[in-house]
């Protein structure tokens, strides 16, 4: 077995390392801060290719491996976790089309998704419906070539950027299973009816904004079915969130090594009873703990990337999810207490990551959640620990 990346994947993260070092550590915390929009690190991610990284070579993406898919939320979420969610929406979108999409679909809309010059998200979930996605009640009515939709979305990311908008409906709500009667319809940004209502505020994941959608009559062209075929949007969503988990895993990983590199670089620094705090071993033990399961949550990030390169990877990605979010924040608590009363203060980073580190265990499904997912594929055998 093997646990190294291979020498390109050692490059791109060299790469994207130094990235994230010269333009987001320095302005991070302060943009953060006043809520200021990102726009420049986004026209950098732009030029680097990184709106491209699930886009296939065909219409100008980077059509990443898991892997080096996962490098890039690991690093970016090392310097502002928030920002990593610009890409993360967008990217997850860009897969969704990119697998189920129809020609026409990816000829006209893949090429600039891959640029950046169009941006995009993903409308799942309701102020009714999170994780329990066949529970959603927007639909979409067939009237001749259009379909009229009504309802509404919310913790959407991108949306004020979003265009087009893949948003999970139901074109037949009697459908039974729900999911039988589920799809997903590409929805432009100027369609009449279609509002991004206001902003949630959020006590973290700053830096992107999170939104609420109204959809009133917005009729959309039935050319904008993804696939073509009406009741495959559940299959196409949770072929996406794969990858979805595999994007909170790596930025769990990057919040907890931030938060160790703080706690390691203050240790060194902060002096108590004359000595520096790190020569105590009450802090190296905090220390210690916090780097191993740093590494840990890290290979178990790319074992599932590694897992989803192979084929369907339902239990390990969920496993990875887990594991990785709830190290992320327990690593940012072990942080606050390795700096004491200046972990609280604003001036320095690790209120932030413990922020931040928060919602990676409810993002793309409560970890309560998918323990139940993790079970079941091992009940199945579908994944196999040992």
């Amino acid at each position: 077995m093997r646990f190294e990346l291979d020498e390109d994947q050692r490059e791109f993260k060299a790469l994207l390392r130094t990235f994230v070092d010269k333009e987001i550590v320095p302005v991070a915390r302060e943009w953060e801060q006043s809520g200021r929009y990102p726009t420049e690190i986004v026209d950098g991610m732009k030029e680097m290719g990184l709106f491209g990284i699930t886009v296939p070579e065909e219409y100008g993406g980077l059509d990443l491996d898991p892997v080096s898919f996962a490098l890039v939320f690991e690093e970016i979420a090392r310097g502002w976790m928030g920002v990593a969610g610009i890409l993360g929406s967008h990217s997850l979108a860009c897969r969704l089309i990119a697998m189920h999409g129809t020609q026409d679909q990816k000829d006209r809309y893949l090429p600039a998704l891959a640029t950046g010059e169009r941006r995009t998200g993903i409308g799942l979930t309701e102020p009714d419906a999170g994780t329990d996605l066949q529970g959603i009640r927007t639909t979409a009515r067939l009237d001749g070539d259009h379909y009229v939709v009504n309802g509404a979305k919310m913790w959407i990311t991108n949306a004020r950027y979003a265009d087009p908008l893949p948003v999970l409906v139901k074109t037949d709500p009697q459908a039974s299973p729900a999911h039988r009667g589920m799809s997903v319809l590409l929805i432009e940004a100027d369609t009449p009816g279609y509002e991004v209502t206001k902003d949630i505020a959020k006590l973290g994941y700053k830096g992107t904004e999170s939104c609420e959608i109204a959809l009133t009559d917005v009729r959309v062209p039935v050319s904008q079915l993804v696939g073509g075929v009406e009741g495959k949007g559940m299959q196409q969503v949770l072929s996406a969130l794969e990858w979805g988990r595999v994007n909170i895993a790596a930025r769990s990983v990057g919040i907890a090594q931030r938060a160790h590199e703080e706690a390691l670089a203050y240790a060194q620094q902060r002096k108590a009873f004359g000595q520096p705090i790190a020569d105590f071993q009450a802090i190296q033990l905090k220390l210690g703990e916090l780097g191993t399961q740093v590494q840990a949550s890290r290979l178990m990030a790319y074992w599932a990337a590694d897992a989803v390169r192979r084929g369907r990877a339902d239990g390990a990605t969920g496993m990875a999810k887990i594991f990785c979010s709830e190290v992320a924040l327990q690593a940012a608590i072990d942080a606050m207490k390795v700096h004491g009363g200046y972990g609280y203060s604003t001036e320095y980073e690790v209120e932030r990551l413990y922020r931040d580190s928060i919602l990676m265990s409810i993002g793309e499904g409560t970890n309560d959640i998918l323990r139940t997912v993790v079970a079941k594929s091992l009940i199945k055998g579908e994944t196999r620990v040992g």
